[in-house]
């Protein structure tokens, strides 16, 4: 992951956020640290753009729908690490429109998807370079916990 350095006034605090980045190599150990840590990094800055920037009744209700994605992502990053109760789910998602590369498309990686399409709109937006970096930062560690997850999922499930 590319690092950028947000200096803008609204994510000036959160901008040492995107200074590091995630770990290339030995990916199935890393899922089980940098997972929780991306999305808790992310819940993070839409809690502080909702107390601080919300200024559109949509605006409003973008992020709010974006806190309730987050929590179902950190639901099944909790479910996904036990193979008993990660069995219901992947049985629930068993027909081929449910699933993406043999794994369940599943309610976490949905969220995932969803929010990353929030971002590319963010991105599209009328924004400065540095917050267009923050921006592209925050959609790149997202891809990557996608990866992860489906990481977790694939192991859990043996595939």
């Amino acid at each position: 992951m590319k690092a950028a350095v947000c200096a803008c006034r609204r994510h000036g605090d959160l901008g040492w956020l995107t200074g590091w980045s995630y770990p290339t190599h030995g990916r199935d150990g890393a899922a089980g640290i940098y997972l929780p840590l991306i999305v808790a990094t992310e819940k993070t800055i839409i809690e502080g753009d909702l107390e601080r920037y919300a200024n559109s009744p949509m605006m409003v209700s973008s992020l709010r729908t974006a806190l309730i994605e987050i929590a179902a992502i950190e639901k099944h990053i909790a479910i996904v690490d036990d193979p008993a109760r990660y069995q219901a789910v992947n049985e629930a998602h068993s027909l081929p429109r449910n699933r993406r590369g043999d794994l369940p498309y599943d309610e976490a990686r949905q969220a995932l998807a969803s929010h990353d399409a929030r971002l590319n709109n963010m991105d599209k937006a009328r924004s400065e370079d540095d917050e267009k970096q923050f921006i592209a930062a925050r959609r790149a560690a997202f891809k990557e916990a996608g990866k992860l997850y489906a990481l977790r999922q694939a192991r859990t499930l043996g595939i």
